[in-house]
């Protein structure tokens, strides 16, 4: 096996045993799972740079540099193609999305597998041993060698090419293998948990290469303290579009804590029912049910069919968040009674909803907490659980996945103090211990020294 950073600095060699250069970088042709090494980059006399195909010259690779086919005069020089991504500039040292672990790494190293006169890149080191082996060769088997004594295992850490994604350097259109998995194509909460470990500008970079859809779902899954600061950081106008196509209730938290301009710029670029919708939300109070709740719902009225009922819900657009309950209101827009998607699968079509309705339901007003509306759901066993006015006309709905949310926050808070609490439990005990010990002490010493 080989390694790109033994291989950088060493000499090559031509058929006659002349040296004409130092290697400075190899050059991959992408689309393969294990891509071929196709072009050598050298500096000549001078630091003169200069490439050739691999394919044609190169006779032997070694630890210890490259010998070539033919003599210097009959070498052709050629250029770096459209498809070849050089390592030690494009990867080498360079951050990196690990598609399989689903996190950002760094590359500290490039493992080659040699097959006659062929190299081949099989993946980034990105574990000690190839920052160790950057430095020297020598100093990584000493350091394993200690680590032995000690019974530490120091194993390399490999990430193949096809679970390798790019960040550093604009190589969105590279085919990084035929069976590679793009950043682009994986669920959107690995998508979210990728973007926050990247800094501002990677994050920039990234999302310029999503479409409206991925972007917004992304963002949509990231932790509160980084969807203002991504929407904030992208084109006015782009912005406006992927908070249009969010959850009004998502769309409305990344609003209210954006600064009031860029606020208000943003919703004037919505259409206008999107935009009064995010505001009738940036209304209620953040921790209640009308801060928690969507306005994203399905609703009917008692005298309607079930027919007309799935006509509707077939109707409704693709990115429609998922239907649990169909809500049934009279005639002066009062909730009155839910049905579940089975109940209405099972009637017959010309039945009313009235015939077919729950009539006891559970729900809640805007202005109770959330953490008593998540103990509902709960409690009740609800996938949503609708939020209605005084006078008992519907709001919206708190779905199960924000009300797990609130639970998951809760608990870690509690968690949180807890630990708080037993840090300040053994101060105090430390402290109690302390005191009189200390005027003991000092009571014995000052006594003799008296």
């Amino acid at each position: 096996m080989l390694y790109l950073s033994q291989m950088l600095g060493e000499p090559v060699i031509d058929a006659n045993g002349e040296k004409i250069g130092s290697i400075s970088d190899l050059a991959i042709q992408t689309g393969e799972v294990f891509p071929r090494i196709t072009s050598l980059a050298f500096l000549g006399p001078g630091k003169t740079p200069f490439m050739i195909s691999w394919r044609k010259y190169v006779k032997e690779a070694t630890d210890e540099g490259i010998v070539l086919k033919m003599d210097k005069n009959a070498i052709r020089f050629s250029y770096l193609q459209p498809d070849e991504v050089l390592l030690a500039r494009d990867l080498l040292d360079r951050q990196i999305v690990d598609t399989q672990g689903m996190k950002v790494v760094r590359v500290n190293d490039l493992k080659l597998s040699t097959s006659g006169s062929q190299l081949r890149l099989l993946g980034a080191e990105v574990g000690i041993r190839g920052i160790l082996r950057g430095l020297a060769p020598w100093v990584e088997r000493v350091v394993l060698k200690i680590a032995r004594l000690f019974h530490k295992p120091m194993d390399e850490r490999i990430i193949a090419w096809n679970y390798m994604d790019l960040l550093d350097r604009n190589l969105s259109d590279v085919q990084l293998s035929v069976t590679h998995t793009r950043l682009d194509e994986l669920h959107p909460a690995d998508v979210a948990d990728i973007l926050e470990q990247l800094d501002p500008q990677q994050r920039a970079n990234v999302f310029k290469h999503l479409d409206d859809a991925r972007a917004g779902d992304a963002i949509s899954e990231m932790e509160d303290e980084f969807q203002a600061d991504v929407i904030d950081d992208l084109d006015e106008k782009r912005a406006s579009r992927l908070l249009e196509d969010m959850d009004p209730d998502d769309a409305a938290d990344i609003v209210g804590d954006l600064p009031y301009e860029k606020a208000e710029t943003l919703l004037r670029l919505m259409g206008v029912e999107n935009a009064a919708g995010i505001r009738k939300l940036l209304g209620y109070k953040d921790d209640t049910a009308g801060g928690l709740m969507t306005t994203q719902y399905v609703a009917m009225h008692e005298d309607d069919t079930v027919d007309q009922t799935i006509e509707a819900l077939r109707a409704l657009d693709e990115d429609h968040p998922t239907v649990s309950y169909v809500y049934v209101l009279n005639e002066y827009e009062k909730l009155v009674g839910v049905l579940s998607l089975k109940t209405l699968v099972l009637a017959t079509k010309n039945t009313q909803l009235k015939d077919i309705m729950f009539d006891e339901i559970i729900t809640a007003l805007p202005e109770e907490t959330e953490e008593d509306v998540a103990a509902d759901i709960s409690k009740y066993d609800l996938i949503a659980m609708p939020v209605i006015d005084e006078s008992g006309r519907m709001l919206g709905i708190v779905t199960v996945d924000d009300a797990m949310e609130v639970i998951e926050d809760n608990a870690e808070e509690n968690e949180t103090k807890r630990t708080w609490l037993a840090v300040i439990v053994a101060v105090m005990c430390f402290a109690v211990f302390l005191v009189p010990y200390t005027a003991i002490v000092l009571h014995f010493f000052g006594g003799t020294a008296g």
